[in-house]
């Protein structure tokens, strides 16, 4: 083979390796640097603290830990002896204060009957009477409704759809008034929360189709865009005692490109795929949807 020829095949194939790596790199950098993807994703879901209104015994647990629960499921129950007995004790005291009304009433209208018979002073106090009386009887009430509303939060139901976590609830344990008892993840709320580079969010938009990979899973699951974060939190300043801005007075030249969360709304979810709240995942903005939603 002449020696012009090896040289050009040599040249050519030179060329080619070179115009390979131009297009690799400019694909790798493209694919990190621009395209809108992150494997910073989490599986995130709303925590329901359920905690009682009212403090007393656990005297009955009825669920136990990672079971699924439905809205309005019984968990567990307060102390109801005790409030059952403030429910008859309210009741009685409403019946006394009836009856007493019903006395002041028919002594009022016997003094307004005699007329002249009895002093003015004294239909005056009857009245009174009556009207205290009254008064009486719906402090009463109200004391009566405030303990059959005591006596049904004895009984705490599950406020949404979703499954128990740590449980460790007993019977015999006492609770105070707000202390959180059960957590429940809230089923309704699962997404995918994928934080990415502000560098990349031009290329987001509210409604984009999206791919999610979770950890640990063969197929990958979508969803859409459904909101960006409109704030994260600035480092670098704070407020001072005098509620005056304190920036921080160094800068690094080596910027790095904060995180910004964007909530990914999960469209179907493959029976096999376990979302658990807290895994991990890599979120890929699909370029087609995209593109065409682009201004």
């Amino acid at each position: 083979m002449p020696e012009w020829t090896r040289t050009l095949i040599r040249i050519a194939v030179t060329t080619l390796v070179v115009v390979v790596a131009v297009i690799v790199g400019w694909r790798m950098w493209t694919h990190y640097e621009l395209e809108p993807w992150t494997r910073d994703g989490r599986v995130r879901a709303d925590i329901v603290e359920v905690a009682p209104d009212i403090g007393g015994l656990v005297t009955e647990v009825r669920v136990v830990d990672n079971q699924p629960v439905h809205r309005g499921q019984l968990l567990f129950v307060l102390d109801r002896p005790r409030y059952q007995l403030a429910l008859d004790r309210a009741e009685a005291t409403l019946a006394s204060q009836q009856v007493t009304l019903a006395q002041a009433v028919r002594d009022a209208r016997r003094d307004a009957g005699l007329g002249d018979l009895v002093s003015q002073e004294a239909r005056e106090q009857a009245q009174a009477r009556a009207d205290e009386a009254r008064a009486a009887v719906t402090q009463a009430v109200a004391a009566r409704n405030g303990a059959r509303l005591d006596l049904e939060r004895t009984s705490i139901s599950a406020p949404v759809d979703g499954r128990l976590s740590s449980v460790s609830l007993r019977p015999g344990e006492y609770l105070a008034p707000g202390r959180a008892a059960l957590s429940i993840i809230d089923e309704g709320s699962l997404r995918v929360e994928g934080y990415f580079e502000e560098t990349k969010l031009p290329r987001i938009r509210v409604g984009d189709r999206a791919s999610v990979r979770i950890m640990g899973e063969d197929r990958p699951i979508y969803g859409h865009v459904e909101s960006i974060a409109p704030a994260i939190a600035d480092r670098d300043r704070s407020e001072s005692t005098d509620l005056l801005p304190n920036v921080n007075p160094t800068f690094s030249w080596v910027r790095l490109a904060q995180r910004v969360p964007v909530r990914i709304a999960l469209d179907h979810v493959p029976p096999e795929v376990r979302l658990i709240a807290g895994r991990t995942a890599t979120v890929a903005i699909l370029p087609s949807d995209s593109e065409r939603r682009r201004p």
